[in-house]
């Protein structure tokens, strides 16, 4: 796998949340749902080559999977990482109608 194709398939999804809309206006931070083995300069370089804007900083966590019951069986769901990327001042990053 090239280092393009790596960039490509970090990011996941954006994570749409009210605490992650309030981000997104007040801080100029974007929750975005990515490869749990990625990492911060990989995350950074595929925001930025992915939709060219620049990045002032990023937060990574690891969001462990719930517990989950189902009659007499108990499930785990998978754990993922999300990124927390603080844009620098007058760059804008929208998803789905939500923008600064």
């Amino acid at each position: 796998m090239t280092l393009t194709e790596r960039l490509l398939k970090i990011i996941l999804a954006p994570h749409i949340s009210e605490k992650s809309s309030n981000n997104m206006q007040k801080n100029n931070t974007v929750v975005i749902k990515v490869l749990k083995n990625s990492t911060k300069c990989e995350i950074k370089s595929a925001i930025e080559k992915i939709f060219n804007i620049k990045v002032y900083k990023i937060n990574t966590l690891i969001v462990k999977g719930k517990r989950k019951r189902q009659k007499n069986k108990i499930f785990k769901r998978s754990d993922w990482k999300k990124a927390y990327i603080v844009l620098q001042s007058g760059q804008n990053l929208e998803f789905l109608g939500h923008s600064k």
